[in-house]
């Protein structure tokens, strides 16, 4: 399960460093550059949607690694892409294949961590971050090293397609439902059950509405370090362009780290309070960077940032998982949906703002989802793996039981 976290970040950020051989082999101008590559979160909103259908029909084992298989082949397809419309029909496959392994990939890792009895969910997506980062340097080598971009991209589909096979492999097997104790979501309900089924319908889809929020917020946070942090260190703060550059490092690199010590913390603190107390974190570290403008302040605000929402989309993901009354699958796409969306917006939104006001402004809407989290997050499962069904209190009620701990399991 590892592996497929890992290589699902490795894959498209082996790609990236190789963007400016792209441009140059078809000769593009950044804006046509630019809305290439716009055309991958494109393909993510139009298929994400699928991904229930498919887990439902084939199993999540089957749709992340072979999903991987397929993003593998369409990532090394990008470079022999001739034109620019190609190169878009190319991007929006890749962005595709993503969403719906994306989907099928939490949906098994939390099928794995109910298997345990315990978290480790946020483990699994620091690996993810993790592989985004061996994946850029993979291709930064690549680059430095003058490696044809086909050649490179075509070893890379069949090392990491020959992985992902062999990491199926040693998935688990049996219905998407096999590890829960209590009886499966997608049972029909009897029929004098009905009429509360739909009541409980209409809560769920609220609460799907609540839980792409606060996944959004994350959005937010991370949108502020990789497109927006290196220009307010420059514009704001007064560093050197090197330095500038440390506040995506400060942010990203903070959140992986809270991603591989989270389950341990989840365990012992409960989902939901962490989830709270790091949007505290993260709006508390946001004002810091932007009231106090020095480079270490700022510096220091964005690792804050990045540490405070380390395990709210793993939270999400499990939450939306876990509500009742949903086929599985169902609820971790809409929330991947939703959050795509945010990552759509969040660029826009800021750039609009600091256009019109400053960007010192503009990302105090940092500040705001760190807020929102900090009250959202009341909605969140109180405990990260269980051994049964959760009751409706541990999902929806805001001060609702923690529940039992559980004994770990080999």
């Amino acid at each position: 399960m590892s592996a497929l976290f890992f290589l699902n970040a490795v894959l498209y950020a082996n790609l990236v460093p190789r963007l400016p051989a792209i441009k140059d082999q078809l000769d593009l101008g950044n804006a046509a550059l630019g809305s290439a590559i716009a055309a991958m979160p494109v393909g993510a909103l139009l298929a994400g949607l699928l991904a229930p259908v498919l887990i439902q029909r084939l199993g999540s084992a089957k749709v992340a690694a072979f999903g991987l298989i397929a993003l593998a082949v369409a990532v090394a397809v990008v470079p022999l892409a001739g034109t620019w419309i190609v190169l878009v029909a190319a991007m929006l496959v890749v962005g595709a294949l993503d969403a719906v392994v994306d989907v099928a990939q939490n949906a098994h890792g939390l099928r794995v961590q109910r298997a345990y009895g315990r978290s480790i969910f946020n483990s699994l997506h620091g690996l993810w971050s993790i592989g985004a980062v061996v994946g850029g340097l993979l291709g930064s080598a690549a680059a430095g090293l003058s490696v044809p971009l086909s050649v490179h991209l075509a070893a890379s589909a069949a090392v990491f397609g020959v992985v992902a096979l062999v990491a199926y492999r040693l998935l688990l097997a049996g219905p998407e439902d096999a590890e829960r104790a209590g009886p499966g979501d997608g049972e029909p309900a009897p029929a004098a059950g009905r009429r509360l089924l739909g009541h409980a319908t209409g809560r769920t889809v609220l609460l799907l509405g609540v839980l792409g929020v606060l996944a959004s917020c994350e959005a937010f946070v991370q949108d502020a370090g990789s497109t927006w942090g290196a220009l307010y260190m420059r514009g704001e703060v007064g560093a050197s362009a090197a330095v500038g550059g440390l506040a995506f490092v400060a942010l990203q690199g903070a959140m992986t780290a809270g991603r591989l010590v989270g389950d341990r913390v989840v365990d012992r603190f409960g989902q939901r309070r962490v989830v709270r107390v790091g949007g505290a974190v993260t709006a508390a570290g946001m004002s810091l960077a932007l009231a106090v403008p020095s480079v270490g302040t700022a510096l220091l605000g964005f690792a804050l940032a990045g540490l405070g929402v380390a395990t709210l989309f793993p939270a999400v993901m499990h939450a939306a998982d876990e509500l009742p009354g949903l086929p599985h699958g169902v609820g971790l796409t809409v929330v991947s949906w939703l959050v795509r969306v945010g990552f759509l917006l969040s660029p826009a939104v800021i750039g609009v703002v600091a256009d019109a006001i400053s960007l010192r402004v503009a990302l105090f809407s940092v500040v705001l989802a760190g807020l929102v989290v900090l009250l959202g997050g009341r909605v969140l499962v109180a405990a990260p793996a269980q051994d049964r069904e959760p009751s409706a209190a541990d999902v929806t009620a805001p001060g609702g039981p923690a529940a039992a701990p559980t004994t770990p399991r080999p």
